[in-house]
């Protein structure tokens, strides 16, 4: 590589390592010459000095220099990158949670509970599941977006590089439309609306939250009550038009109506006095409709069905049954 670049932080990279985004990016370049290139500032992140492990944000500006794989008495290691061995019970688990595939991609209903990918206390997740998703294909799927751990619903694979480079550039943009289905404690008013709630990251004593902000970034969510259960609780129909790390958990708990079962943002408010509803977040990635990567023109949508503590909790409240027969994407709402 020749040149300095400057290269940006894309949504579905927001909280990555740096030295995970720059080992996806540049896999020939050593552990070694990275941290020599941090050590000396020749990697900066808007203009300053970070280090390997710096958690990325969105929008960030990523300076790279001049480099090449290696530098004189540099030793590289032969050996390819040993990826997580999957048992029986992992394969047959993340294939049967296969919603679609065909040449182009794959998608997933992800479970509630499984990150996506790893990080320092979690040795479980889709990444290390890819391989038994191959399906005879010599390419190992790849990842092009991210759901929160505690979040269920379609989560996208691609089959190729090529395909994963569509698929990625189009949710940056409003070409991939986006739903949500949420319990939220108590209705929200009014019941259709727009949250216009800027977030940044915070450190905590245990790690790092999101927090609303009027000096965060940007970040916009439609949406509207499909049902409610009295003044209790009410199921939502969540549409974000940006991916902020947290964004609908912290946007519903800003209105007043945290997400059933999101202790970390709603408090004890996030919770009802009955043992007939979960504890877990009452989150779900519904759907998602977008231009398909073959290139024909035409619009793909795939839908999740929901997970076992939700669906007990539509019966508990008695929402209508029915409109989880609904196809998302025909609401009031020109996304």
């Amino acid at each position: 590589m020749s040149g300095v670049q400057t290269v940006t932080v894309e949504t579905d990279e927001d909280g990555l390592r740096l030295d995970r985004w720059f080992r996806s990016k540049f896999p020939d370049v050593t552990h070694g010459r990275l941290q020599k290139l941090l050590r000396t500032g020749q990697i900066r992140i808007d203009g300053g000095r970070v280090k390997s492990n710096h958690r990325l944000e969105s929008g960030q500006q990523i300076r790279i220099p001049p480099i090449s794989p290696t530098e004189e008495g540099e030793r590289r290691d032969p050996k390819p990158r040993e990826l997580p061995s999957i048992s029986d019970a992992d394969s047959e688990a993340i294939q049967a949670s296969v919603l679609f595939k065909d040449d182009h991609l794959i998608a997933i209903n992800k479970p509630a509970g499984l990150a996506v990918q790893g990080g320092s206390k979690l040795s479980r997740h889709v990444d290390g599941m890819l391989d038994a998703l191959r399906f005879g294909s010599s390419e190992r799927p790849r990842l092009v977006h991210r759901l929160d751990k505690d979040t269920s619903g379609v989560l996208l694979l691609a089959r190729t590089a090529k395909v994963a480079a569509v698929l990625t550039a189009a949710f940056r943009t409003s070409d991939m439309q986006k739903v949500y289905w949420a319990v939220v404690r108590g209705v929200p008013v009014p019941r259709h609306g727009y949250i216009d709630q800027p977030l940044r990251k915070e450190k905590v004593h245990q790690g790092e939250r999101v927090v609303a902000s009027t000096v965060g970034q940007k970040a916009l969510t439609n949406y509207r009550t499909i049902e409610a259960a009295g003044r209790r609780a009410a199921w939502l129909e969540l549409m974000p038009e940006t991916g902020r790390t947290h964004q609908l958990r912290v946007h519903t708990a800003a209105i007043g109506n945290p997400i059933l079962g999101d202790g970390k943002y709603g408090g004890a408010e996030a919770f009802l006095d009955t043992d007939a509803i979960a504890s877990q977040i009452h989150l779900h990635a519904r759907a998602l409709k977008f231009p398909h990567p073959s290139g024909n023109g035409g619009l793909f949508q795939v839908i999740a069905p929901l997970p076992d503590h939700m669906l007990a909790t539509w019966k508990f409240f008695g929402f209508d049954a029915e409109d989880l027969k609904a196809i998302p994407f025909q609401s009031d709402y020109n996304l």
